[in-house]
Formats: C-alpha cells, sequence, structure tokens
C-alpha cells in the first residue's frame, strides 16, 4: 500500500484535492472513478513501508483502541446535534495520536470536497475496514449515524477484547517454547561436548558407550560442527514460510490446515462464528442488504475457508434459498445452534439481536477455549524441558554405572 496525492473534478466542475491510500494508481482512479469524480493528477507521496513481507514502518499505525474512542466521541456529538465536520475537526484538533490526526484532518478535507463520511473514510482502508465503511454508509443513507457508530464502537472493543486475551493467553506458551528451544541448543553446544570429553577421558577413547550416549554425542557434533548452516536454515525456513503463508495460495492452505488440528480447530472455529455472527448482525441491524452483508462478512472473518463458504451463500442466497438453510450445509464450518438461530432470527425478523446473542456466547466459548488450550501448553512444555534433561542425564549415567561396574569387577 501507497499514499498518493490526487487533484480530481466533481460534476460541479470544481476542484477537490485529497489523499488516498492504494495500491498502485489504477486502483487510486478506480476509486475516483467510483465517486464520481474526474482524475486530474495522480501522485505517489510515500510508501507505507511494506518491505517484502514485514512492515518496518510503525509511524502510520492507527491503534485500535483509539479507532475505538474515535467512533465513541464521534457517536456522542453527532448525537447531540453537532455537525460532522465540525466533530471531525474538534476531534483532530484535540487527538493525541499523531496517525490518527493526519487521517480525521485528510476526512475533514475531503468531506469539505464534497465526498460523503464513508466515501472519506473509505481512502484509509489500513485504518477503517470494509465493514466500517459500510456501516457507517449505511448510517448516512438511513439518517441514523450516531446509532450505527455506538454499534461499530461494540463491535470493535469486543473484536479488540478477543485479539487481547489471544495474544495474552499465547505470550507465556511461545516464551516457553522459546526458552525450550534456546535450552535444547545450549545443551547441545555447551553442555554435552564437556559430558562427552570427561566420558572419554576417564573411560579410553576405545571405551564402548551405551547407544543413546552416543546418539547425544553424535548430535551435539553435528550442531556444533554445521552450526553455520542449521542456524540460517532454521531463519530461512521460518522466512520462507512465513512469507509463502502470507500469498493466497499458502494463506488458504495453513487456514484449512489450522481447522483439521484437533487442538486447535474448535478454537479457530469459535472465532469464527463469533466475528461472523458480530459483524453480520452489526450489518444487518445497520440496514445493509444480506448480499452486501454477506460479503463483507466473508472478507471480515479473516479465514479464507470461511469467506469461500459464505461467499458460496450469497450466491445460494442470491437464487433464493434461505441463509439458514445454506449454513446447516456447511455442518463442518459452522454448529447447528448457528443455523438454528439464524432460522428463528428469519422467521422473528430480528437476525440481528437474535445473532448478537451467539455471538456472545461464542466469544465466552473462545476465552473458555484459549484459557484451557494455554493451562495445557505450559506442563507439556514443562514435560519437553524435564524429557530433555533427563536424555541427558541418561547418557551420562549410562557410561559411569559401565565404568563403575568395570572398577568393581
Amino acid at each position: 500500500m501507497a499514499t498518493f496525492k490526487y487533484i480530481a473534478v466533481n460534476k460541479n466542475q470544481e476542484s477537490i484535492n485529497g489523499t488516498l491510500e492504494a495500491s498502485d494508481k489504477s486502483a487510486v482512479m478506480a476509486s475516483l472513478l467510483k465517486q464520481g469524480l474526474r482524475p486530474i493528477s495522480i501522485t505517489e507521496t510515500k510508501s507505507s513501508g511494506k518491505s517484502g513481507f514485514l512492515n518496518l514502518n510503525f509511524k502510520g499505525r492507527v491503534k485500535s483502541e483509539d479507532i475505538v474512542m474515535l467512533t465513541r466521541q464521534l457517536s456522542a456529538m453527532i448525537s447531540a446535534g453537532v455537525p460532522i465536520l465540525r466533530s471531525l475537526n474538534s476531534l483532530a484538533a484535540h487527538a493525541e495520536s499523531k496517525p490518527l490526526k493526519e487521517i480525521l484532518e485528510n476526512v475533514s478535507k475531503d468531506i469539505e470536497g464534497g465526498m460523503s463520511l464513508a466515501d472519506a473514510l473509505e481512502q484509509h482502508p489500513t485504518v477503517f475496514n470494509n465493514v466500517y465503511v459500510n456501516m457507517v454508509r449505511a448510517g448516512e443513507a438511513a439518517g441514523i449515524l450516531d446509532d450505527i457508530l455506538k454499534r461499530l464502537a461494540l463491535q470493535q472493543e469486543k473484536a479488540s477484547s478477543i485479539k487481547k486475551k489471544i495474544k495474552s493467553s499465547m505470550t507465556y506458551p511461545m516464551v516457553l517454547i522459546f526458552i525450550t528451544i534456546a535450552a535444547f541448543f545450549g545443551l547441545m553446544i555447551f553442555v554435552i561436548p564437556t559430558i562427552g570429553k570427561t566420558i572419554k577421558d576417564l573411560g579410553g577413547e576405545d571405551a564402548k558407550l551405551p547407544a543413546l550416549t552416543e546418539f547425544m554425542l553424535g548430535l551435539s557434533s553435528f550442531i556444533l560442527n554445521w552450526w553455520y548452516i542449521i542456524i540460517p536454515g532454521i531463519i530461512g525456513v521460518v522466512f520462507l514460510t512465513i512469507k509463502y503463508i502470507k500469498t493466497d495460495k499458502g494463506r488458504r492452505q495453513f487456514h484449512k490446515l489450522l481447522l483439521k488440528i484437533p487442538a486447535i480447530r474448535g478454537i479457530v472455529q469459535k472465532i469464527a462464528v463469533a466475528r461472523f455472527a458480530r459483524t453480520f448482525s452489526a450489518l444487518m441491524g445497520a440496514g445493509v442488504a444480506v448480499l452486501e452483508s454477506l460479503s463483507v462478512t466473508a472478507r471480515a472473518i479473516g479465514n479464507t475457508v470461511y469467506e469461500e463458504a459464505l461467499m458460496n451463500a450469497a450466491q445460494e442466497v442470491t437464487n433464493g434459498k434461505q441463509l439458514s438453510k445454506v449454513i446447516e450445509e456447511y455442518e463442518d464450518l459452522f454448529p447447528a445452534i448457528t443455523a438454528q438461530m439464524l432460522s428463528v432470527g428469519e422467521e422473528t425478523g430480528q437476525t440481528d439481536k437474535v445473532l448478537v446473542r451467539v455471538a456472545e456466547f461464542y466469544e465466552e466459548e473462545v476465552d473458555a477455549a484459549i484459557g484451557s488450550i494455554s493451562s495445557i501448553i505450559e506442563p507439556v512444555m514443562i514435560v519437553i524441558m524435564g524429557g530433555m534433561v533427563g536424555l541427558i542425564a541418561a547418557s551420562v549415567m549410562g557410561p559411569i554405572a559401565g565404568m563403575a561396574n568395570n572398577i568393581k569387577g
């Protein structure tokens, strides 16, 4: 993604200046034409800082907490009757985050140039995603922007809460995994060679050692002799794997793999269902059409398997099939309760309210599942570390015990 400056002319032949984040100039041109603007000049101002697959530029990053606060404040100001432009200018003036301040100033300029709030927010896709923009657009069309912003703030708080819980729950296990790997290489590089030298000094070069001791000494020797290939090789494999996962094909295969691993499948499924229910209910409650809601929700879930399923569901709905019946067919992705609650919502005309209950239920399930897997990982890592120490102890005690028996004999 890069930032482009543009000069365009609207239907009234008025000149409009603004900025837009996009992949290239053609994407900027397509976006401007979609808004009814005729591009005059498009120039790239700055790159978003992506190098390869690593984003090394943190200057333009806006925290999710800042967006939640912005949404709540904007909702309160609009509810109080403050015009949108004045609200945005006030929020920009008091914004603590410099990147957010710049974005709000750009949004204000775009609105002054004749854009709607949704179109102005759409110029910053890295900060305001499809769900955000579509809900704002629906709120503007229905004249209930303040209510829509309250829904958005709640939805974002829930999404941010789940992300934080996942990160905090996985931090300790990841630290344990790192310590385990570091301990393994430390033992292989520093401890085993010293122990091996001591054993050979005591028993002699021709001493017959147990198979386990020979294996550990051989492994240690291999790591010591080829460390300059092994370590870069491991780093290279990790680098290429992450890069491949970021491609469309790699991401699809990775998501399919996650849904096949027994311990992880349940958590991935619950997170996806919670996101589907929360996002779809918010869009439906905002008055967005079912097909558009499905399309936006599919991209917002963050899992290509679910995205493909929902896009197929949208096609089925276009052909006249009920959404609950379509979802029921994807029993490996959506638990039975999802289709049942959708059916109730369709019958009562309260799909958004019913799905909120589903979202709340699965968000609680996610909390419980993350807590349980985190508590399992800890003892597993301790057992692995204990096993490594035990192997080393066994490889040392075996020859020492043999030499003791020889001395007695």
